[in-house]
């Protein structure tokens, strides 16, 4: 749910650097589908219409097979501005949930300053006050007051301007240190 604001900003910053809207149909993502299968699994996995009958084990298969497919996405469309930066918070995010059992670890205190009170896993995040891989796991929180409030994890805050500068630069915006808009975004995907 995260990723609506990133969309939002992107749009905002599109706008605000000289894209068009329209510029967004333009875009070719590779293998779209595989994209469309991350979304699945983790809607399988982790919605109350499929998760009381799934046992554990394969939910959290499902979560690492999600985060397979997203790393593949990554891979086949790095040629995206915007993309190896949402890559690489992918890549964190990934390094965190192994090294933590399959699970993403969420900080206690994070927790509190959110509002969420869970024991055990929930949608793959569970409760860990020493964590491996510490400064990757869920460690800041959206205040519980805020719209969205949850917690997040440096991973998250990568895919989040990731895919901002994804969304900017797929309407034509003129991003800082890249120059002219090019339409690389735009380019066929060649198969």
């Amino acid at each position: 749910m995260f990723l609506l604001p990133a969309v939002i900003f992107g749009v905002l910053a599109g706008f605000a650097l000289g894209g068009r809207i329209d510029r967004l149909a333009d875009v070719r993502l590779r293998a779209p589908w595989v994209f469309f299968l991350a979304l699945g699994l983790q809607l399988v996995a982790f919605t109350s219409l499929f998760n009381s009958h799934i046992p554990e084990g394969v939910a959290t298969a499902m979560s690492i097979g999600s985060y397979a497919c997203l790393l593949a996405v990554f891979v086949l469309n790095a040629r995206l501005p915007g993309m190896p930066i949402a890559g690489a918070g992918m890549l964190l995010n990934l390094a965190a949930i192994l090294a933590n059992g399959g699970h993403m670890p969420a900080l206690p205190a994070a927790m509190r300053d959110a509002g969420l009170s869970y024991s055990g896993v929930h949608n793959n995040s569970i409760a860990e006050a020493s964590p491996n891989l510490a400064w990757f796991v869920d460690r800041w929180a959206a205040p519980s007051w805020a719209p969205m409030a949850n917690v997040y994890s440096v991973g998250d805050v990568l895919i989040g301007l990731g895919a901002t500068v994804i969304v900017a630069a797929a309407m034509g915006a003129r991003l800082p240190l890249r120059g002219r808009p090019t339409d690389a975004a735009a380019a066929p995907d060649g198969g």
